[in-house]
């Protein structure tokens, strides 16, 4: 019988006076590995959290045995690695926070460690053996042509990549991993199932949340939670009871209200770019890339992560001040010809992984949405009544009123996405960027969101870019597609 290592008692996880969890019984046992499946907002991370040590039971009794395999009260953390869905990265001088635009800026992105240097500062526990090191760990999560890039500058798949090769150089007998296939390309997705194996074989026992048709080959349980309430059972008994959620019914949104204000001002061209070659030192992001976006149109962007997507978009949205050595047209007129960021900003709606893993949390979450009218991260300025009843008909819209007045740090990552594609919203831009806005959301909200950006599409002549790696999350309306490819070393 398999050894255990976490024994759950009576458990009540909460934060902020919120219950979460009530009344855990759950167990795991060495080498029983487990899903953890729930809508977003069910509680999957704070279960996590709890287990990391990050929260405390408000209630119940936990108990851990690592080691010699007796309960460990205090010196658990050196035996779990938790990988959230933010990393932490701090600059050389370990004084500060990376910013959003920091990555673009060339002076300002190198105050940042490479990946094998930031890797080489993870030390395992002295009582733990080493079988992951840095060269079989960077091959495993297929790191090693990245090694020599910069923390800004990697992509969101490839920082997913490395948060999960930082938690296995810590060689730990447990690692929980929060929604591990966000952000993660086709192509990587596919690989995870050998990933995973991998690691089991090692030694290490896995938690994973996830969604229902996410759950790995080496995953024998599941631990559901709906309704606050946790009801552990097999895969195979999962399959049998999980059934995917009926399709809303596909009928516009009456947005008759917030899209009154939208914008009916003309542009021959929102997007011109002919020949556009970006570089870092000698490493060439994107060379040769022609786009034409006429107003009106709707666009997937697709590619590989680390194929320069968020690069492109960053020369759009006016983030890169590589755009004025291009040649750019935005909103007919041609970059560096004495428009501001602002200018541009104001018409443009954005979100995306890097957007969300930079935004302050400290905020309400209505102040985050109402941002979106001033292109802040975060509300710097007095409330208006009527930009304030705006934000809360958005985020109505969104299922997500109920969060109006919590702290965005507090709430589930689906919601807090949710509050940035408010954000994205509330000015009725030109144009709408939306890069991979599902991650984080459950099947429902995927497609309410689906449905939602295809009322807008019918009902405004609104110009769009979508970025996703599930072709699934694509709304009908997008009928263009530019896909990218890395440039050739």
């Amino acid at each position: 019988m398999s050894a255990q290592i976490i024994l759950i008692n009576n458990g009540y996880v909460g934060y902020a006076n919120i219950t979460v969890l009530s009344n855990i019984n759950f167990s795991i046992n060495k080498g029983g590995h487990c899903a953890v499946v729930g809508d977003s907002g069910s509680g999957k991370t704070s279960l996590l959290n709890m287990l990391a040590g990050n929260l405390q039971l408000t209630q119940g009794h936990i108990s851990r045995y690592f080691g010699d395999g007796k309960s460990s009260p205090g010196d658990f953390h050196q035996y779990i690695a938790y990988v959230g869905a933010k990393p932490h990265f701090r600059n050389l001088s370990n004084t500060s926070d990376f910013y959003y635009q920091q990555r673009y800026n060339s002076s300002d992105s190198d105050d940042a460690l490479t990946v094998v240097d930031y890797l080489a500062t993870i030390v395992a526990p002295a009582s733990t053996q080493a079988y992951w090191r840095i060269d079989n760990t960077m091959s495993l999560l297929n790191l090693t042509n990245l090694a020599d890039k910069q923390l800004i500058k990697l992509s969101n798949g490839e920082t997913k990549r490395l948060m999960i090769a930082a938690a296995l150089l810590k060689n730990p007998l447990l690692l929980l991993l929060d929604n591990p296939l966000a952000g993660l390309d086709i192509g990587t997705r596919a690989a995870f199932d050998a990933i995973i194996e991998q690691i089991a074989a090692a030694g290490t026992t896995i938690l994973m949340s996830a969604y229902g048709h996410e759950i790995p080959r080496a995953f024998k349980h599941v631990a559901l939670i709906k309704n606050g309430a946790l009801t552990a059972m097999s895969k195979d008994e999962f399959k049998e009871l999980y059934l995917p959620e009926v399709e809303i019914a596909d009928n516009d949104f009456d947005l008759n209200g917030l899209l009154g204000n939208y914008s009916r001002q003309t542009y021959q061209q929102i997007v011109g770019m002919n020949d556009i070659h970006i570089r870092y030192g000698s490493k060439v992001i994107l060379d040769n890339i022609s786009w034409q976006i006429k107003q009106g149109e709707r666009w997937a962007l697709l590619g590989r992560n680390g194929s320069g997507k968020s690069t492109l978009l960053s020369l759009i949205n006016g983030d890169n001040p590589q755009a004025y050595a291009n040649d750019i047209v935005l909103f007919d007129r041609k970059r560096g010809s004495g428009e501001s960021i602002w200018d541009i900003k104001k018409k443009t709606g954005f979100i995306s992984a890097e957007l969300y893993q930079y935004f302050p949390t400290e905020c309400s979450c209505l102040q985050a949405v109402e941002s979106g009218y001033y292109d802040t991260m975060g509300l710097f300025r007095p409330s208006q009544k009527i930009l304030t009843e705006k934000a809360q008909e958005w985020m109505r819209l969104l299922g997500i009123e109920k969060y109006a007045r919590q702290l965005l740090k507090n709430i589930p990552t689906g919601a807090q996405r949710l509050c940035l594609l408010a954000r994205a919203m509330i000015k009725n831009p030109v144009l709408l960027i939306l890069d991979e806005p599902c991650q984080g959301m459950d099947d429902h909200q995927v497609r309410h969101f689906k449905i939602l950006v295809d009322a807008i599409c019918r009902q405004t002549n609104i110009t769009l870019i979508y970025v996703t790696h599930y072709a699934d999350h694509i709304p009908d309306s997008v009928q263009q597609v530019l896909r990218l490819s890395p440039p050739t070393p």
